[in-house]
């Protein structure tokens, strides 16, 4: 029988195959004209950074939110810079919005290619290099490991979706994933999803989410001022957040029937990809007693804004919505897509407000058993859910139910580096 070792080799192999087939059949030349640019540090031509930093790796704007409060702990208790890298553009433009004043160097991560992760490791020569969440890249774990580099993945976490893709190939998995010291992750659901991928129990400690951290600090600094204008008089506002396809209609059904009883309500969609906001506007216009427009379009004077629905066509501010919404609703939920982060609501009193599908996020069940979350399954469950959200006992009850939750969290960062630390030094 072959080793579990043989079908790690065998797997590297296929993979590297893969990539520099990719690349010799005008894979680089596709990837050049895509990033412009950006393509020098994809292919590790990374300069500028301190030698021996610790380098972070996120991918986009969710996982940059994790970084951010590790990397402040790390701050405070570290000599060595921090050095943060990303694979989108949205990802780097987050970083350099939150951590332009705490890290050394923020850059794009390289490909997943022998050749441009040598050139990057050479050139940066980090002294431990921190995964965030999902980003398990085989060739960089395994030359990690080849110069001792020591690696872990942090706040780490597997979608249903991607478990079940990393199953069939379990024991090429498995050898990447003993190329980390050590695996931390948000919840015991979590463990459980790498425990059966082979990695041994005392390699995953389950430490929280950091994002909780993070979400917790940018609450210090973000009130409702800022999008109050948005709302119409008095009238009850509504924010549905990363919107995707499908969803849209069902939230917009579900305006309609709240605007029986509250008539100058008005609706925020912020779909979860910006260049679908087109699309979105689109889906209102059958309704001719809804105007709607692009964010982009409109004043901040609302006197002059006639708009029943508001669609979102830029990032980043979906978090500062939140905080001037009366009820949510929380996208990629309705459709098979995981679910997109329910703390951000939640930390302003409001429950997330949220679909059958929240995969992404195993702990939504105890949020919805404390009260911080609600599950709904169609428009008219939605559109009870935020008429019962403007009543004053219930935003009452919503706050301390909010409140006991992230009572329970918190402190997720200090026990990832408490980890880290420990088994470094």
């Amino acid at each position: 029988m072959k080793s579990k070792k043989f079908f790690y080799k065998a797997g590297m192999a296929v993979y590297r195959f893969c990539i520099e087939n990719f690349f010799r059949l005008g894979g680089l030349k596709f990837l050049k004209r895509k990033y412009k640019g950006e393509i020098s540090e994809r292919l590790g031509e990374i300069s500028g950074v301190p030698e021996g930093a610790i380098w972070i790796h996120a991918v986009s704007v969710g996982e940059v939110q994790s970084a951010s409060s590790l990397i402040r702990r790390i701050k405070s208790k570290s000599p060595l810079p921090c050095v943060i890298s990303t694979v989108t553009s949205t990802g780097r433009n987050m970083a350099e919005k939150l951590l332009s004043g705490s890290v050394a160097k923020i850059f794009y991560g390289p490909l997943d290619s022998r050749k441009f992760v040598t050139r990057a490791l050479d050139n940066i020569k980090p002294s431990i290099y921190i995964a965030m969440e999902t980003e398990l890249w085989p060739e960089m774990l395994a030359e990690l490991k080849a110069r001792k580099i020591p690696a872990f993945l942090a706040n780490g976490r597997i979608s249903e979706k991607s478990f079940k893709r990393l199953r069939r190939t379990k024991y090429f998995w498995q050898g990447v994933l003993e190329c980390l010291d050590k695996i931390m992750v948000r919840f015991e659901d979590d463990r459980e999803k790498f425990l059966t991928l082979g990695v041994p129990d005392e390699k995953i400690v389950v430490t929280g989410d950091c994002k909780v951290d993070a979400l917790l600090d940018r609450r210090k600094v973000t009130g409702p001022e800022k999008w109050e204008w948005l709302r119409r008089d008095n009238a009850p506002l509504f924010v549905a957040g990363s919107t995707h396809p499908g969803e849209d209609e069902i939230v917009i059904s579900a305006f309609r029937i709240v605007r029986k009883k509250f008539p100058d309500a008005r609706l925020i969609i912020v779909p979860r990809h910006p260049d679908r906001a087109l699309m979105t506007v689109a889906a209102v216009l059958p309704y001719h007693e809804l105007n709607a427009d692009l964010l982009s379009r409109i004043s901040p004077d609302r006197k002059k804004i006639n708009l029943d629905v508001i669609v979102v066509d830029k990032i980043g501010i979906l978090f500062d919505l939140y905080a001037a919404a009366d009820a949510v609703f929380i996208g990629g939920s309705l459709v098979e897509k995981g679910g997109q982060n329910p703390f951000e609501p939640a930390l302003f009193g409001l429950p997330a407000i949220h679909g059958p599908c929240m995969t992404d996020f195993p702990d939504t069940e105890r949020m919805d058993a404390m009260g911080a979350a609600i599950r709904v399954s169609s428009d008219a469950e939605l559109a009870r859910a935020w008429e019962e959200r403007l009543d004053s006992a219930a935003v009452t009850k919503a706050l301390k139910d909010c409140d006991e939750y992230f009572k329970t969290l918190g402190g997720a960062a200090k026990k990832t580096w408490a980890e880290i630390e420990l088994f470094y030094l």
